[in-house]
């Protein structure tokens, strides 16, 4: 499918309304209310869902997930300058069972209120697990597991010893077992039976304690929410009234409603469009954050990729410093899963530069030549949570293949179409032929860099291991990274790992995003954390 050029026009001042199609008119006539209202344009094509467990990826969390409901465990996104950390949320404290290391204990905090009024309990959070995890449940939620499963896929047990003690028993010793719980948002029984104990009907009936309510919502338009004057955590109750968000996946359509006064936050803006937007008035914020762009290469019997010459020449074969002139400087250039100066970064010898001459020797090597180019298919999507500028970038590094001799063919996907394929995994009808898969990471805790992408038993549908990748010998390095406690001596395991992962240019390595949004003049408080997830709570309209 080839990618459509027009997408990139630069729409300039005029209102997106006038180019937009009805369905985005009626979402933004909806979004005209009143002042304190917060509009967010978001890069996906629907709404996340409201249940939770919400798909769309990072953005689906961003916006839904800790908007509408707590988790066990959250993310502290209260500084622009340092790191992301946890922090306690439904848990007011939690530990590893020293007796038992698979064990962990959590303290469920005291007070804390549904929006329906129904105080949470130990026993709303083992619904909250059975619901995503227990398969012979009652209340089983299959949409629940599917997000779920491979967020936390060592989870073995669970259950309330208490009204106020939680536990989770896992498979194997995990320490990162922690951050896994930051995904799944807490719901109560009595919530899912007023909704006639139908997962379906209760997206627009959803009940979460977090610190917006469910006013609307509407999947392919728009979802409004309300403040939670009586949240619980009573220094993030929101300043705005209401939030509203709107899938709206095309760029420039998104820059063109800020433009107009249409929406007051937009995610991605497009690059060609920063510095206009800077000059008239409206806040460019970026920052840096755990995450990286590239693409996954399979390593079924078929595929071109299984060649350690191939993978090292298509990532010779990218202008890394071209691909950063494109996106106006919005990136860093790919070196890896994590960038240079990270804990985990190690020292890998393999160079990963621009070197068209040395990508064709490789070629020549592995047996192609003009007469005989590599040819791929490779997935990517039209928009989403993560993925920076899916469309430029890849026709960008198709022309750079090309140089070399690798044809690139694209097959483009809707966002969450994408992220099923990924969990299909390499050579599944879901992957369409595909033999390379462009999707963004978050390689914020041990396993989402390494293992949860590259462990064996991380293969489809355990995890999301698309490539299929396999060695033993690295298998043993990720399990005993995942169980050791001690922080230096973790990041000097990974660290190994990384060095390995790059030399063997396991993936192809691109850019790490630098997480552009793009605000109205009158958006006041918002502060851009170091993280995939950011707080609205503090923003005002001004």
């Amino acid at each position: 499918m080839p990618i459509d050029n027009r997408r990139r026009q630069v729409l300039g001042g005029i209102a997106a309304a006038a180019f937009a199609p009805a369905l985005l008119r009626s979402q933004l006539a909806h979004a005209q209310t009143s002042s304190g209202t917060l509009r967010v344009g978001m890069t996906v094509a629907a709404v996340p869902n409201s249940n939770g467990a919400p798909d769309q990826g990072g953005e689906g969390l961003r916006f839904m997930g800790i908007t509408l409901y707590d988790q066990l465990l959250a993310w502290d996104l209260s500084s622009a300058d340092k790191p992301a950390v946890l922090r306690p949320c439904l848990a007011q404290a939690w530990h590893n069972d020293p007796a038992n290391r698979k064990r962990w204990i959590f303290e469920i905090r005291q007070g804390v209120k549904f929006h329906d009024g129904h105080e949470l309990t130990a026993q709303d959070v083992v619904f909250s697990f059975d619901r995503a995890f227990k398969r012979d449940a009652p209340w089983f939620d299959q949409r629940a597991y599917s997000q779920m499963l491979p967020q936390v896929p060592n989870i073995a047990a669970w259950g309330a010893s208490d009204a106020r003690t939680f536990w989770i028993e896992t498979g194997v010793i995990d320490g990162a077992l922690p951050y896994s719980l930051t995904w799944l948002g807490i719901v109560h029984q009595g919530a899912w039976e007023a909704a006639g104990k139908d997962w379906n009907a209760y997206m627009k009936k959803a009940v979460g304690t977090g610190p917006w309510k469910l006013q609307a919502f509407e999947p392919a338009e728009h979802c409004t929410m309300t403040r939670n004057e009586a949240y619980w955590d009573r220094a993030r109750v929101p300043h705005c009234q209401k939030l509203v968000l709107m899938p709206i996946p095309d760029a420039n359509t998104r820059a063109a409603a800020l433009q107009s006064g249409q929406v007051d936050f937009i995610e991605a803006p497009a690059p060609d469009m920063v510095d206009m937007l800077r000059a008239n008035g409206f806040q460019i914020v970026t920052n840096i954050y755990p995450h990286n762009w590239m693409w996954f290469l399979s390593q079924t019997p078929d595929s071109p990729w299984r060649d350690e010459r191939v993978r090292k020449a298509a990532n010779l074969g990218i202008d890394r410093a071209g691909l950063k002139a494109l996106l106006g400087g919005l990136m860093l250039e790919g070196a890896g899963v994590v960038p240079p100066g990270h804990p985990w970064y190690g020292k890998p010898t393999f160079k990963l530069e621009h070197n068209p001459t040395q990508a064709k020797r490789l070629l020549a090597e592995a047996g192609y030549s003009p007469a005989k180019p590599l040819r791929t298919k490779v997935a990517i999507s039209s928009s989403g949570s993560g993925q920076m500028q899916p469309l430029p970038m890849n026709e960008f590094i198709q022309q750079n293949l090309r140089a070399i001799g690798i044809e690139v063919q694209f097959e483009v996907f809707e966002w969450q179409a994408l992220i099923e394929a990924w969990k299909a995994g390499a050579g599944a009808p879901a992957s369409r032929g595909c033999t390379a898969m462009n999707i963004s990471q978050g390689p914020f805790d041990p396993f989402r860099a390494f293992a949860r992408i590259l462990q064996t038993n991380m293969a489809a549908p355990a995890g999301v291991n698309w490539s299929r990748f396999s060695d033993p010998e690295l298998d043993k390095q990720f399990a005993a990274a995942q169980q050791e406690t001690d922080t230096a001596k973790q990041d000097a395991m990974l660290a190994a790992i990384h060095g390995q992962v790059v030399d063997r240019a396991l993936f192809l390595f691109a850019a790490h995003d630098l997480n552009p949004r793009a605000l109205a003049p009158n958006v006041k408080g918002f502060v851009q954390a170091q993280s995939w997830f950011q707080d609205l709570t503090p923003i005002s309209i001004a």
